[in-house]
């Protein structure tokens, strides 16, 4: 399954983060509520799965949802963390994520 968000097609939606891979890319961190997800964060890393799982943005995260998390990732082996900076601050531009303002 994948997740339009903005011009990218991501994977997921996965129900723990223990699905993603440590790989380069960026992920997704949605709230699932009432048949439509809202996008809590995003954000980049060159670890995937070990950034969402020791992410210092999770307490956010929580507050922000009070049903359950869901993750989507779009790995990018062949981007530097340049490159995956630029696709995050585009979508957080669009999508202004409660989570996502460093």
């Amino acid at each position: 399954m994948s997740v339009e968000i903005g011009n990218y097609s991501f994977e997921g939606y996965y129900s723990s983060p223990t699905y993603l891979d440590d790989e380069p890319g960026l992920y997704a961190v949605f709230c699932r509520q009432y048949e439509k997800d809202v996008l809590v964060d995003i954000g980049e890393s060159e670890n995937v799965k070990s950034r969402v799982q020791d992410n210092e943005q999770s307490s956010c995260w929580i507050r922000n949802c009070p049903s359950a998390l869901g993750y989507a990732v779009l790995y990018t082996p062949d981007l530097d963390e340049k490159g995956r900076m630029q696709i995050e601050e585009e979508i957080r531009d669009q999508y202004n994520p409660v989570c996502g303002r460093k």
